[in-house]
């Protein structure tokens, strides 16, 4: 297992390669092209904007305006919903590639995974933009976090595509399942409404145990909140957690590796 894990250094540049390719197929006969990148956030951002100002208006205190205090968190469940979405028949879709005897099938998840976090760091400057007009300035000692909650929401993201991306070869119905435990999790995160409710503080051992929990509240205080970064501690044992999970999916992927030519 851990000779194939080393090999994936070698296959940094097919990964590149296959990611490219991915994200010019996503626009392939667009006008726009890529600019879609940036225009899909920028819509959605203000479809948000217009429901929770408009329609629907927040008075929660501290996430004025509530629309952008939503994208902090919507970004990066948006990069990691795709990526489990994607990951989950990337075998089945790769079929082709992965009957050759030399192509490294744990390559296909990982394309899903870094083609949808492009698309996130697409969206960042959308959300910098907005987060300055609005006049919430992040903290530079804050901001030296968003590296460490962006690698740590790489390598959770990775353990579970490799997992979902092995099982689904299988079971089929992992896809279906999947698309309803994702609505769920979205709703059981802190994402459309503030971590510090009174609501949520009523079941807080429970929302502790939801690992992108986490990484939202993380993405939202070193982005939109002032002050210090208090979830830092839960942010290092999820990381920490996230490489043992990464490692026993990587294990089982490699266990079944052997299956899939044939299943596909």
């Amino acid at each position: 297992m851990f000779l194939s894990l080393a090999n994936l250094v070698r296959y940094r540049g097919l990964i590149g390669s296959l990611v490219a390719r991915e994200l010019k197929a996503r626009y392939r006969g667009s006008v726009l092209g890529f600019a879609w990148s940036f225009i899909n956030p920028l819509l959605l951002l203000f479809i948000y904007s217009f429901v929770f100002t408009e329609i629907m208006p927040n008075e929660t205190p501290n996430v004025k305006p509530y629309a952008v205090f939503i994208f902090c968190g919507i970004l990066p469940w948006n990069w990691f919903a795709t990526s489990l979405s994607d990951a989950a028949g990337s075998l089945i879709a790769g079929g082709n590639l992965i009957k050759k005897v030399l192509f490294p099938a744990e390559v296909l998840p990982f394309v899903s995974v870094l083609t949808n976090m492009v698309h996130f760091f697409f969206g960042v400057p959308i959300l910098i933009l907005f987060l300055l007009v609005s006049g919430h300035y992040p903290d530079l000692s804050d901001l030296i976090w968003f590296p460490v909650v962006v690698l740590v929401e790489l390598i959770f993201t990775s353990a579970l595509a490799l997992m979902l991306a092995a099982l689904a070869v299988h079971f089929r119905d992992i896809r279906d399942i999947l698309a309803n435990v994702l609505m769920l999790w979205f709703f059981a995160t802190p994402i459309i409404y503030p971590w510090f409710q009174a609501n949520v503080q009523r079941f807080k051992w429970l929302f502790n145990l939801n690992p992108f929990t986490h990484l939202a509240v993380s993405y939202q205080e070193i982005l939109f909140f002032q002050g210090p970064i208090g979830h830092w501690r839960w942010l290092l044992a999820l990381g920490a957690a996230s490489v043992f999970l990464f490692l026993a999916t990587y294990w089982l992927f490699d266990r079944l590796r052997d299956s899939f030519a044939e299943a596909v």
